[in-house]
């Protein structure tokens, strides 16, 4: 087996089935009903997204994707949960299962998922290709920038569920502008954001990204569509407090329904090729 099969795809997918594994045994147990329905749920987001990103960009651009961003994403909620640094002050509760260092597995897993999946979006949006048209640090600037627009645009309705709902972590401040959770936590998930979706680009700047082959085709961009998707949906039906259920639709339906008419586009070309 070559060396770089190994180390880019049998050696990380090995990790990633034990890590899983370990997630779900520990959420086994009374009373742990939705630590496990969460931990499931973020095994299967994250599974998806991997494969969906291993076929759009190549095995080895997608896991430096997920390498930044699962490191990014825990660093940032490292130093959030213990300095207040990004997100502002908070303490996690044992509602989301298995801990890495203080931040609880799930967490940079759903980095990951979201980023990867706003990335596609954006992509749709402006160039109507899931992958970046044009190289440049200008282009690669502004659509990392969009890209933590629509990851933040989720965060708004999922973070007052996560807190006030199923309690995953409790923050000092409850007094802030939005119900409650203060704005300084959306900067923070935007900056993140911004950083993660910034170092992948600059990472594989040199690496060759075309969709559009044998290996990815348009119904796989589907995959990240269908996540921010269920966000959506779940947002509407389930989101609180109630006023989440009407911002959602637009907050995250509007770059949603113009990343579809950028991949029914998309569709449309390869097919006159």
């Amino acid at each position: 087996m070559p060396a770089s099969n190994l180390l880019t795809v049998r050696l990380p997918v090995l990790v990633f089935v034990l890590v899983s594994a370990a997630l779900i045994y520990t959420s086994i147990g009374p009373g742990k009903g939705v630590t496990l329905a969460i931990a499931v749920a973020s095994v299967l987001m994250f599974a998806a997204t991997w494969a969906s990103a291993a076929r759009l960009l190549g095995a080895s651009a997608a896991l430096h994707f997920l390498l930044i961003a699962v490191s990014l994403g825990w660093f940032a909620e490292q130093m959030g949960s213990t300095h207040g640094w990004f997100f502002g002050s908070y303490t996690y509760t044992e509602v989301l299962g298995l801990r890495c260092v203080g931040v609880p597995v799930v967490i940079p897993m759903m980095w990951f998922a979201l980023t990867y999946a706003a990335y596609v979006i954006s992509n749709l949006i402006v160039w109507q290709a899931p992958v970046d048209g044009a190289p440049g640090v200008g282009n690669a600037v502004f659509l990392s920038f969009l890209a933590a627009m629509i990851v933040t645009a989720f965060d708004l309705g999922a973070d007052p569920y996560l807190v006030y709902v199923l309690k995953a972590w409790i923050m000092t401040k409850t007094d802030g502008a939005w119900f409650g959770e203060t704005v300084q936590g959306f900067f923070g998930w935007v900056f993140v954001s911004f950083c993660i979706l910034c170092a992948f680009r600059f990472a594989t700047r040199k690496m060759a990204l075309k969709a559009g082959s044998v290996n990815f085709l348009p119904r796989h961009a589907t995959v990240p569509l269908g996540i921010y998707s269920a966000g959506l949906v779940f947002q509407v039906f389930l989101g609180h407090p109630v006023e989440i259920k009407s911002i959602a639709p637009f907050a995250m339906g509007i770059p949603l329904l113009c990343a579809l008419a950028g991949l029914q586009r998309w569709r449309n070309q390869l097919k006159a090729v």
